[in-house]
């Protein structure tokens, strides 16, 4: 019997548009439903993040958050609980697209996280030929390095001192999209959710300026509508635009507020 042809590569496609500088919106699933998560999907997102860090969502229901992604078109992401090694493998082993890594606050941290995305001899991922995120069998030994190019390497910028060598970890292979985290990021420079604080902008243009030297995306996850083209100008294109929690309590105050009215 002839092997199988391999599945497309979810993230291909996208990897190749956030490169090429094109503004892309997502959101959070975070409820722990993948209906929800199909919702997010199915309403034209470019990409969804199944957040196992802060959302409701356990690795035990993960593969079931991505299918449901995966069948609106959209790109099935995920940010692990940390770093780790084996927090990205499984997460790739799943079928991500491509992942966004939590608290990273140094060059040789982002340069080991980055390893952990590639199979070898780019890095040190564990090659299991059987899972989804190595097409189910479909690709054999010989193939296996070429799906290193499809992975969307995303790293979050939380920290002053990720953001103190945000250049240098644009500069590294691997990276295609610094995203910054306003909360911990606000926090950390000690004006929290001051979002209009002259430090909070000039971490964001600082950040954006390293993209653009390094030909790689900015990132970023907002809330209020009214902020989106502002961050847009100032140079974002990976846009979230809310999760599914926020989605969700905005709909029902404006619902009520209404019914109130």
């Amino acid at each position: 019997m002839p092997t199988p042809a391999p599945r497309p590569a979810p993230g291909a496609l996208l990897r190749r548009r956030v490169l090429g500088g094109e503004a892309l919106y997502g959101a959070w699933a975070s409820l722990d439903s993948p209906a929800s998560a199909e919702l997010l999907g199915n309403a034209g997102l470019d990409w969804v993040v199944v957040d196992l860090e802060h959302g409701a969502e356990t690795e035990a229901a993960l593969l079931a958050h991505l299918t449901a992604i995966e069948v609106t078109g959209a790109a099935a992401l995920v940010r692990p609980q940390s770093g780790e090694r084996l927090r990205i493998g499984r997460a790739l082993d799943f079928g991500a697209a491509g992942v966004v890594v939590p608290r990273l606050d140094s060059v040789v941290e982002v340069e080991e996280a980055v390893t952990f995305l590639r199979y070898p001899p780019a890095g040190v991922r564990g090659v299991a030929l059987l899972t989804r995120g190595a097409r189910l069998g479909s690709v054999n030994h010989a193939g296996v390095a070429a799906l290193n190019d499809d992975i969307v390497g995303i790293i979050q910028i939380e920290s002053p001192g990720a953001l103190e060598v945000a250049d240098a970890i644009a500069a590294i292979d691997g990276v295609d999209c610094l995203f910054v985290g306003p909360a911990d990021l606000s926090h950390s420079l000690g004006v929290p959710g001051q979002f209009g604080d002259a430090r909070y902008q000039a971490a964001l243009r600082r950040v954006v300026d390293a993209c653009r030297a390094h030909g790689k995306a900015a990132g970023i996850l907002l809330y209020d509508p009214a902020s989106f083209r502002p961050h847009l100008d100032l140079g974002f294109t990976f846009l979230g635009i809310g999760a599914d929690i926020s989605f969700v309590n905005d709909g029902v105050r404006a619902a009520l507020a209404a019914a109130r009215a």
